[in-house]
C-alpha cells in the first residue's frame, strides 16, 4: 500500500493540500431531514418517542423508560466487577485527568476602585449537564472520563449520561468509568433521540444545560441543530494526527502513531511531514510491515489510502507554516528539540513534545482532555475543559460618587446613539454638586 506522498515546493502543493485536508462536516440533506422528525417527536411525545426509537434504531426491546436507566447499584458493580488490572488503570487515569482539570478551574475575582465603585466577575458551574459516551462494540471508557471529569470539578451538580445498548450490548468499562467519576444518572439511549432527550427533558430524562461528548454523524447533527436551546461542546469532524519528524526518531514508533488516529474510522487523517525523503520512504517501508498485524487493518488502510500523506517539506520553517496551515487536533513534535518549536506553533488542539510523548498517552491517561478541535478548528476553538462547564457573570457595584462619574460619560454615548431613556436612566445617578467637567 503506497500512501500519498507531496511535496512542499511543487507549483501545485497549495492544491494538493486543499483537496487532501477537505472534508464535508454535517451537512447532508436527507440526513438533517431524518434528525429533525426526531428532534420533533421527542419534544412532542416525550418518553414514548424515545422507547420508540431505541427499539428501532438499537434493536432493543424496552416496554418502559425503567428498563432504560442504569440503578446507581449496577454501575458500582461493574467497576468492583472489573478486572484487577483494568480497575487499577481507570483509577490512575481518572486521578490523572482530574489533577490536571483543576489546574483549569477560574474562581470569582473582584476588585475596588478609590471612589467605592466594585467592579468583577463571578464564576458559577452549570446547573445540570449531559454527555453523550458511544456505546455497543465501539464502546470508550476514556470518553467518559474525559468528559465527565472536568464537569465535576468545575462543580456541576449534576451529570447526566447516555449510552446506547445496541442489542443489549452493554460494556462494563464504561459502566465502571461512569461510577468513579460520580455520574449521577445513566440511560441507555443513543443517537439524536438521546440528544433530543437531553435539550428538551422527558418525564425520565432531565433537561441539561449543556451537552457534550462525541457521537455519530446522527449525534453530531442533532447537537447542532439543538444548539442554542442548549450549550455543545463542539461539532467534532475525524481524527487527525500531524506529525512532524526530523527523521531521527524510529520509523516504527512514527508509522504506529499514524495507524492510532488512522484505526479509529476511515475517514480519519495520518500526516507525516519531514525534511528528510529517504525517512520517508523508511516510514511507508514501515507502514508496510506493520500494517498487517493490527486487528483494525481494513479501516486502517482505507484511512491512510483516502486521507494520509507523507509531506516533505524544505526545512523547519516550511513545516511550522504547514503545521499552522493545517491546525491539526493532535499534533506530534518528534524532534530533537521541541521547546524550541513551541512558540511559533499557533494552531494545534494538543501537542505532544519529543520522541517519547505518542498521541496514544494523551487519549487515555496523561492528563490533558482529548476532546480536541477537529478539521482545523484549532484555530480558533480549544480543548474541553473545566472553563466549558463554568459560566461567568459581571459584576458592577456603584458607589454614588461612582454612579454620578459614570452617568455622565454614559450620558453622552447614549445621547449619541439617540438612547434617551438611557441617558436619562444615567443623569438620574448624577449628584447635584458635580457638573461632569
Amino acid at each position: 500500500m503506497t500512501i500519498r506522498r507531496l511535496d512542499a515546493q511543487n507549483a501545485n502543493f497549495t492544491a494538493e493540500l486543499d483537496a487532501l485536508l477537505a472534508w464535508e462536516s454535517v451537512n447532508d440533506s436527507q440526513l438533517q431531514h431524518t434528525v429533525i422528525n426526531i428532534l420533533a417527536q421527542v419534544k412532542k411525545l416525550g418518553d414514548a418517542a424515545v422507547l420508540d426509537y431505541t427499539q428501532r434504531f438499537d434493536h432493543l426491546i424496552a416496554e418502559s423508560m425503567a428498563s432504560l436507566t442504569i440503578p446507581s447499584a449496577q454501575l458500582s458493580a461493574a467497576y468492583l466487577g472489573l478486572p484487577e488490572q483494568e480497575r487499577h488503570a481507570l483509577a490512575a487515569a481518572a486521578e490523572r485527568i482530574r489533577h490536571y482539570h483543576g489546574k483549569q478551574k477560574q474562581e470569582s475575582w473582584q476588585y475596588k476602585e478609590v471612589d467605592g465603585t466594585v467592579l468583577g466577575q463571578q464564576i458559577t458551574p452549570l446547573d445540570r449537564v449531559g454527555i453523550y459516551v458511544p456505546g455497543g462494540k465501539a464502546s470508550y471508557p476514556s470518553s467518559v472520563l474525559m468528559n465527565a471529569i472536568p464537569a465535576k470539578v468545575a462543580g456541576v451538580s449534576e451529570v447526566i449520561m447516555c449510552v446506547p445498548t445496541p442489542r443489549g450490548e452493554v460494556n462494563q468499562l464504561v459502566l465502571a468509568a461512569a461510577y468513579i467519576v460520580g455520574v449521577d444518572k445513566v440511560f441507555t439511549v443513543g443517537g439524536a433521540q438521546a440528544v433530543a432527550a437531553l435539550a428538551y427533558g422527558t418525564a425520565t430524562i432531565p433537561k441539561v444545560d449543556k451537552i457534550v461528548g462525541p457521537g455519530n454523524s446522527y449525534v453530531a447533527t442533532a447537537k447542532r441543530l439543538v444548539f442554542g436551546q442548549v450549550g455543545i461542546d463542539m461539532i467534532a469532524g475525524p481524527s487527525e494526527i500531524l506529525i512532524y519528524c526530523d527523521g531521527k526518531t524510529s520509523p516504527d514508533w512514527i508509522a504506529m502513531d499514524l495507524f492510532s488516529q488512522a484505526e479509529h474510522d476511515e475517514e480519519a487523517q495520518a500526516i507525516l511531514i519531514s525534511e528528510d525523503g529517504a525517512y520517508l520512504d523508511a516510514v511507508q517501508a514501515a507502514i508496510d510491515k506493520l500494517l498487517p498485524t493490527l486487528e483494525r487493518a481494513d479501516i486502517a488502510r482505507t484511512s491512510l489510502l483516502n486521507r494520509g500523506a507523507l509531506i516533505k517539506v524544505k526545512n523547519q520553517q516550511q513545516a511550522v507554516e504547514l503545521i499552522n496551515r493545517i491546525a491539526p487536533e493532535h499534533l506530534e513534535l518528534s524532534v530533537d528539540n521541541p521547546e524550541a518549536l513551541l512558540p511559533q506553533i499557533r494552531h494545534a488542539g494538543a501537542i505532544f513534545m519529543g520522541r517519547y510523548t505518542p498521541e496514544a498517552l494523551g487519549d487515555y491517561c496523561a492528563g490533558p482532555n482529548h476532546v480536541l478541535p477537529t478539521s482545523g478548528t484549532a484555530r480558533f476553538s480549544s480543548p474541553l475543559g473545566v472553563y466549558d462547564f463554568q459560566k461567568r457573570s459581571s459584576i458592577i457595584y456603584c458607589s454614588a460618587q461612582g454612579a454620578s462619574h459614570l452617568a455622565h460619560v454614559a450620558s453622552v454615548l447614549a445621547r449619541g446613539e439617540s438612547l434617551t431613556a438611557h441617558a436619562r436612566s444615567a443623569e438620574y445617578r448624577i449628584l447635584p454638586d458635580q457638573t461632569g467637567h
